[in-house]
């Protein structure tokens, strides 16, 4: 009964998750309109910023719709986690299922930190830290689970799958490694840091949904996600 329920309600959420960021962020930066919000150049966190007219990086920062991305930083934590652990629980066992489950709360918390403190130098010192080290946990560790849904040969997933996971996990890593590279780009880089789980989970919340629709009723419990 828990795979029946558990596997569809997960990849319900990662999709809903991924949908309500995206839609926040395009909001909260149409919003933005003096100087005018940038992808390439502004940060995701620049759109949680408080305080308004403040400059940060030689960056004018204000936006107006701050409390409505603050707030799905904090939305996405939980239901990325949520989601994830819905997988989990029904596919993995042992210490695999552990770590898996932990990085999940790891990323939740962290990304309750990136909500809670925003990014601007203009605040107390500790709450520019505890977002930064909030974000730079929650981005480790939602790209490492990205890349263990492809690594685990356990899971006996099909090889476009498996090959999709890995390359977009390390492919978020290695773009936050590169946001200090250039600040015309640094909006760029990060974002390839945070839709690279995103990504992730459409195409995971999709592929479980329409293999279950495909299914006959009688034999709808899958025994791994598909891809």
């Amino acid at each position: 009964m828990s795979r029946k329920i558990w596997l569809p309600l997960g990849a319900a959420v990662l999709v809903l998750n991924a949908v309500q960021w995206v839609v926040s962020e395009a909001v909260a930066a149409g919003a933005w309109t003096n100087p005018a919000y940038s992808y390439a150049t502004n940060y995701i966190s620049d759109l949680g910023v408080t305080d308004c007219g403040t400059t940060f990086q030689n960056r004018t920062i204000c936006s107006p719709d701050h409390v409505l991305m603050n707030t799905s930083f904090i939305v996405q934590g939980i239901l990325f986690a949520a989601g994830v652990i819905l997988l989990a629980v029904p596919l993995l066992t042992g210490r695999v299922r552990r770590v898996v489950i932990a990085l999940a709360g790891a990323h939740a918390v962290g990304f309750l930190l990136v909500g809670l403190f925003h990014g601007s130098a203009d605040g107390a010192s500790y709450s520019l830290g505890l977002h930064v080290g909030g974000a730079s946990v929650a981005i480790l560790c939602a790209n490492t689970i990205v890349i263990m849904a492809g690594s685990l040969e356990s899971l006996r997933l099909p090889r476009a799958y498996r090959v999709f996971s890995i390359a977009v996990g390390v492919l978020g890593l290695l773009s936050e490694a590169g946001v200090g590279v250039s600040t015309s780009t640094a909006g760029i880089f990060e974002r390839g840091g945070v839709y690279s789980w995103l990504l992730w989970s459409v195409v995971t919340g999709v592929a479980v949904l329409v293999r279950r629709a495909r299914r006959p009723a009688e034999a709808r419990i899958p025994e791994n996600v598909p891809a």
